[in-house]
């Protein structure tokens, strides 16, 4: 009888300690798991004066969410790859973050074309990612599209449509109303991201009191815009509406040499850029252009406190694809927060639901039923422009009033309308 209790008593024993050491063991696992980063990869045009800021920010966001003990216990780690602004190169890059470098989500270029490229891999391979530059209504159409193949695919910044309207709502204000300008010519570069953008300055412009005169259209590798803008000249509008980014600095240097008396509104990517000014040896004194965060604004509470920390790490103010990447940085985290998890469809379904205060304004997606799906709203209390001016060495938020930081001038070259009474 005692022999059979003391073999029951080490059985006991024997039955606790297998399942203490398998609770030790599930607890070390769930700690190693919470523990696992976050890995996002950045795949950008490290070299070129727009896509340079992309990976800077997306790891100054990290560092301040790790600084801070990680977004629930998890770091942030990025991952980045310098695409050269090829395609091909970004294809592979995306391929090595799906395959060896494991990346839960990715962040990835400013060039409309390379985007495009990169949606078939990231629907193939169930990766989230994320544009912080690329504008191509394409984008978000082919998401509202197949939706069920392509809802990886998040465009985290605004379409062309969006940004022509925004290039628009500021011409009115400010030209229209404010100059008396009633006539325009198109100028852009020949991309996928401008076709719909012209095809939104053809159908708003008019809208707002611009009659278009013309629309050119030029190769992005064009180096001589003399003919382009003695062209212009000779249709006498009041302005010229630009869409230039690849292009480079060759059109507003030519504007300035040729002493084209008609001021440049419009989207210009590369202007966007704190060290455009000395890139262009002062020639973007007065262009106009759009942007929609920028130093010293107060877009949102975030918008000026990002922008002072990005110089003081990296020297100079970021352009603005820095802006978006570091809030995408930040609403990533997010969403795997409220997902609970780093499972792709289950990230997609938080990322859908996203309500951020970004650098930007207040961050929000397009539904699986609107036109643009998975695009970021335009509008009041959302994301909605402003016009800036290079004046002197210094970008400043001319519009609208409530985020205004300077008035609007031009060189003595310039025509500029007649101010309203």
């Amino acid at each position: 009888m005692l022999e059979c209790a003391s073999v029951a008593r080490r059985r006991l024993v024997r039955a606790l300690l297998g399942s203490t050491i398998l609770l030790a063991a599930n607890a070390s696992l769930s700690t190693v798991q919470a523990a696992d980063p976050i890995r996002i990869a950045v795949i950008a045009e490290a070299q070129a004066i727009a896509g340079a800021a992309i990976p800077q920010a997306a790891q100054l966001a990290a560092d301040e969410i790790n600084a801070k003990g990680g977004m629930d216990g998890r770091k942030i780690e990025i991952i980045t790859y310098d695409n050269k602004s090829s395609a091909a190169d970004s294809v592979r890059a995306f391929q090595r973050a799906a395959s060896e470098d494991k990346a839960h989500a990715v962040i990835a270029s400013y060039i409309s074309e390379v985007v495009l490229a990169l949606q078939p891999w990231s629907a193939r391979l169930k990766l989230p990612f994320i544009t912080p530059g690329a504008a191509s209504n394409e984008i978000p159409l082919n998401v509202h599209k197949d939706y069920a193949r392509n809802k990886y695919s998040f465009h985290g910044y605004l379409t062309s449509k969006a940004q022509s309207q925004a290039v628009c709502d500021a011409a009115k204000a400010i030209l229209v109303e404010g100059r008396q300008m009633k006539t325009a010519v198109i100028m852009s570069e020949d991309a996928a991201w401008t076709k719909p953008l012209d095809e939104g300055y053809k159908e708003c412009l008019p809208k707002v009191g611009l009659k278009v005169l013309d629309h050119i259209r030029f190769s992005p590798s064009t180096t001589d815009f003399n003919p382009i803008f003695s062209r212009i000249e000779g249709a006498k509008p009041d302005v010229i509406v630009t869409g230039i980014s690849h292009v480079g600095v060759q059109p507003t240097v030519q504007w300035r040499s040729q002493q084209v008396p008609i001021p440049m509104i419009g989207i210009a990517s590369q202007a966007t850029n704190a060290t455009f000014w000395k890139e262009t040896n002062g020639a973007t004194e007065g262009v106009l252009f759009e942007m929609f965060a920028a130093p010293g604004t107060n877009v949102t509470p975030k918008t000026a406190p990002f922008a002072e920390a990005f110089k003081a790490k990296y020297g100079s103010y970021p352009g603005y694809a820095g802006y978006t990447a570091y809030d995408e940085v930040y609403y990533i985290a997010d969403a795997v927060k409220r997902a609970g998890s780093t499972d792709p469809d289950k990230l997609v379904d938080a990322l859908e639901k996203t309500d951020w205060e970004g650098t930007l304004g207040r961050i929000q997606f397009y539904g699986k039923d609107d036109e643009f799906t998975h695009s970021i709203k335009y509008g009041p209390g959302l994301v909605s422009g402003m016009m800036m001016q290079w004046q002197d060495g210094k970008q400043l938020a001319i519009w609208p009033q409530t985020v205004a930081n300077g008035k609007m001038t031009f060189p003595s070259f310039i025509k500029a309308g007649t101010a309203a009474n």
